[in-house]
């Protein structure tokens, strides 16, 4: 079940100085040194000396989802981010055992761009919305997390055969009936395939694809909000984390690998399909080896937010790196059912004046 964790920094005292936790405008990580964030170019101070105090946390598990938060001491209470359940209760956490991430991307969103976003796309089509749906009820439930990630890279190995078809043509001969009744020859050009048998190897290395490591977000769910631009990635520290809540993976390695390797199988699938000679090809059929896997941890930007209307459960999601929006959102089955029956009455309206005054 998914699990998350609030990350106050925490250092030896002897730990080199290090720059501001993430960027004063925009939340971003900043690396020592850097003179300008990379999300928002702000010009950045570099500290000649950073304190961090032990920050006290509570932590809470969501008795509906299993989700695992940490939060400020002086919170007391806690909506569910993934199913916006109140069903939680207090808990001590313990040593999890997982493996720590590897890389993190900061968020290039701010809450308030956020917040934004959340409106424009509810007011779309607007129309159609339940009247009683409220947004300012819900958009104050926007959370920003740092989502667990599984990247893998891998050679991809295989053997291949296929039936390759290659197109001739040839010229036959038909009949048809004139006007008179009688049979008149005629020709026309049939294009004809000829199938023969072909195998081979077929060899690539492939990365960059991103497998969800929560249980709260399907992958179909990531996969509407990616692409994350991973020439973003930095070497992850606590620090980076701070003011943000962050999930623990609960999609473990090796089932994270299993979904990449049929997103890897078809991709190289459809590679050696592109490279087949001929015209067109079938029956393609490809026993495939993969070696050399390396994974990395990743946790990466997204705002969600989670609400019930009438019982129903609706996800909202931004990319905190590049800003795309995803989500499902109520529709008003009576104001649908409105604007069909006007466009139909309308259509009705248009075929009687053409019935009527048509012939004029």
């Amino acid at each position: 079940m998914p699990e998350l964790t609030t990350n106050a920094p925490t250092f030896d005292d002897d730990a080199p100085a290090v720059q501001s936790e993430a960027c004063a405008s925009c939340g971003c990580p900043v690396e020592d040194l850097d003179q300008f964030c990379p999300a928002c170019g702000a010009e950045q101070v570099v500290a000649a000396e950073v304190v961090h105090a032990p920050v006290e946390q509570k932590h809470f598990r969501c008795e509906n989802c299993g989700a695992e938060v940490a939060v400020d001491a002086d919170q007391r209470s806690y909506t569910c981010a993934f199913c916006d359940s109140t069903y939680v209760v207090e808990f001590t956490p313990e040593q999890t055992g997982r493996q720590s991430p590897e890389f993190v991307i900061g968020f290039g969103v701010t809450p308030g761009q956020a917040q934004e976003k959340f409106r424009r796309w509810l007011a779309e089509n607007s129309w159609f919305r339940p009247g009683d749906l409220k947004s300012a009820q819900i958009e104050e439930k926007l959370k920003g997390v740092y989502l667990p990630f599984w990247s893998f890279s891998m050679l991809a190995e295989s053997d291949w055969s296929a039936d390759i078809g290659e197109y001739w043509w040839e010229t036959e001969t038909y009949y048809t009936t004139d006007k008179d009744g009688k049979r008149v020859p005629k020709t026309r050009r049939v294009r004809r395939t000829e199938w023969w048998d072909l195998a081979g190897r077929h060899h690539r290395y492939y990365s960059g694809y991103l497998v969800s490591g929560s249980r709260g977000l399907s992958q179909q769910h990531a996969d509407r909000i990616k692409p994350f631009h991973l020439a973003a990635l930095k070497r992850y520290r606590p620090h980076f984390l701070a003011g943000w809540l962050s999930e623990e993976y609960s999609v473990e390695r090796d089932d994270a690998l299993s979904v990449c390797q049929q997103e890897f199988h078809r991709r190289e699938q459809q590679n050696v399909a592109d490279h087949l000679p001929g015209d067109t090809h079938r029956e393609l059929r490809l026993s495939t080896r993969f070696s050399d896997v390396n994974s990395d941890l990743t946790l990466l930007p997204v705002y969600l937010l989670v609400y019930r209307y009438h019982d129903k459960l609706y996800r909202f999601m931004i990319n905190g790196q590049t800003g795309k929006v995803a989500g499902d959102k109520p529709l008003s089955k009576l104001r649908i059912a409105a604007a069909v029956g006007a466009g139909l009455a309308t259509v009705a309206l248009v075929v009687l004046a053409v019935m009527l005054f048509g012939g004029q």
